[in-house]
């Protein structure tokens, strides 16, 4: 039996369409799932929707439910959120999370799926790849009780660890953006707002994320001595310049890395990619975290919002995309 479904892919850069899809039945080990929701993870797939992924790093920005290459045309996205409508008898029925693109319906192993907790409303829960990123990003950066830290960069992935950072005791933790928009968004996570030039210095550790080289030139200024800066921003196909003169080997600052793709060092002998994602959806219990999914569309206006998001017309940290909830015949 096969089962009719529809799915968004980018046909050429910067023009996306609805493409009919034909799903097969689910074989035995495998799950049909309905999407409830996903969500457009603005910097990354915006860049995807631009054509701005550099050839060198095609095969690691694959997702792991991609169709199709990049630049064009390619079906891409990974915070989907959905109901198990036929699969293994423990899973029938429940509200899953899956790194799967923007489908009505699709069909994938069991182990794919990861079981989102009662407490997790299903539209929150599309927040769980972020969180994620953001829990793998606390294990590299190891904050200790007390620190000052700074996030530098007031989207998706910087409000996410702000918000985990917030439940540290005795940190101060100051997000810092130049959107003064943001200021709202701190103040529903619990956390300091900043503008760049009025940002608090002497920080144990700053958390990059605006994407941008002044944002890291000023992370390292916020920086006491022999502190760190986590970058987990990714350029694309940009270059940028870092100040590693002046005063930069004398204080001894250091500039670190984080990349989801990997289970932290910190942590790679103890915790699965199965236990992070179920860690981070634990996380998102807290209600707070709904500040970071800031407008939604419904999923055939996705061709229209993607350019918009792109541009910057609809500002946005994850813009939740809703499906039709017409049932299986």
């Amino acid at each position: 039996m096969s089962i009719a479904a529809r799915a968004f892919w980018v046909a050429s850069p910067g023009e996306g369409e609805i493409r009919e899809v034909v799903v097969a039945d689910p074989a035995e080990g495998e799950v049909l799932v309905r999407s409830l929701w996903s969500g457009v993870s603005r910097g990354t797939e915006t860049l995807v929707f631009r054509g701005g992924v550099p050839a060198s790093q095609h095969a690691a920005m694959r997702a792991p439910f991609q169709e199709g290459d990049f630049p064009a045309p390619v079906k891409y996205g990974y915070l989907n959120v959905g109901v198990v409508e036929r699969g293994p008898a423990e899973l029938l029925g429940r509200t899953v999370f899956c790194l799967y693109p923007h489908q009505t319906r699709y069909v994938v192993p069991a182990t794919a799926v990861t079981v989102v907790p009662d407490s997790v409303p299903a539209r929150r829960a599309v927040l769980a790849g972020t969180v994620e990123t953001a829990v793998n990003a606390l294990w590299d950066a190891a904050p200790l009780v007390g620190d000052r830290i700074a996030v530098v960069g007031g989207g998706m992935v910087g409000c996410s660890v702000a918000a985990l950072l917030a439940r540290f005791p005795g940190v101060r933790v100051q997000l810092v953006d130049a959107d003064p928009t943001r200021q709202k968004v701190a103040e529903a996570l619990g956390v300091d707002f900043a503008s760049p030039a009025d940002a608090l210095g002497g920080c144990d550790l700053v958390v990059h994320a605006s994407a941008t080289e002044q944002g890291l030139t000023r992370s390292l200024e916020l920086l006491a001595d022999e502190g760190t800066v986590l970058e987990l921003s990714w350029y694309g196909d940009r270059k940028v310049s870092l100040p590693l003169g002046e005063d930069f080997h004398s204080r001894r600052l250091v500039v670190r890395s984080s990349q989801v793709g990997t289970v932290s060092p910190a942590r790679r002998s103890s915790r699965t990619y199965a236990d992070r994602l179920a860690l981070a959806l634990e996380l998102l219990a807290d209600p707070a975290l709904d500040a970071l999914v800031t407008g939604d569309s419904a999923f055939d206006e996705l061709p229209q919002v993607l350019p918009k998001l792109a541009s910057g017309e609809i500002p946005a940290l994850c813009h939740g995309i809703r499906y039709d909830q017409e049932r299986l015949t």
